[in-house]
This record gives structure tokens, C-alpha cells and sequence, in this order.
């Protein structure tokens, strides 16, 4: 008798949450489109700007960390960059472009690191 009510409750957090989900994810991929564009144009620090509000956003967009992570290592900000390809490949560890990214880093940064990286 109980459940019935619970559920009902249930569908229909889930229903109005999912609109606020899509919102965050549509308001996250436009801060991300708007970083690529002016990393592109060499603005870095505005680039790192917008994809940490994407992240904030929407902590489950895996692409927004990895974007953030190549801008921190094209400013030389390399423990920075190595959270955000760690927390991008948290949220999809079978993402190849993200593992290619963060090996390629890890490459290159754990060989010239002073002690051969972490």
C-alpha cells in the first residue's frame, strides 16, 4: 500500500529531473563549443575559464575534463592537466581519445619530469 505512493514520488523526481539533467548538459556543451573556438584562436586562460564551468555544470562530461586537461598542459600547468585526464578517464575509462591524450602526456611529461614522473 505504501509503495504505491513512494513510487509514484519516484517517477516523478526522475521526470523533473530529467529536463534539469539535459539543461546542464545542453548549457555545459555550449561552454565547451565556445572554448574549442578560442583555444583555437591561441586564448587558453579563456579556454580553461569555459571548460571549468562546463565541468562545474556538468561533473559527468568527460570530454569538458579532457579539453580542460589539454589546455592546463599547453600552459605548462602539468598537475593540473594530469587531474583532469585522471577525472576524465574516471567518468569513461573506455574513451579512446581520452586515453590516447593521457598517455601521449604521460609520455612526454613523465620522461622529462625531474625523478621520471610521478
Amino acid at each position: 500500500m505504501y509503495f504505491r505512493p513512494l513510487a509514484l514520488i519516484v517517477l516523478l523526481l526522475v521526470t523533473t529531473a530529467a529536463p534539469v539533467l539535459a539543461d546542464a548538459r545542453g548549457d555545459a556543451r555550449k561552454q565547451v563549443e565556445f572554448g574549442i573556438a578560442v583555444a583555437q584562436k591561441g586564448l587558453w586562460r579563456e579556454a580553461i575559464y569555459r571548460w571549468i564551468r562546463a565541468t562545474e555544470l556538468d561533473p559527468t562530461y568527460a570530454q569538458a575534463f579532457n579539453n580542460l586537461a589539454v589546455a592546463y598542459e599547453q600552459e605548462g600547468e602539468l598537475p593540473k592537466a594530469r587531474e583532469a585526464y585522471e577525472r576524465a578517464l574516471a567518468l569513461e575509462p573506455n574513451n579512446l581519445l581520452i586515453q590516447q591524450n593521457f598517455d601521449l602526456f604521460k609520455e612526454i611529461n613523465d620522461r622529462t619530469a625531474p625523478g621520471g614522473g610521478r
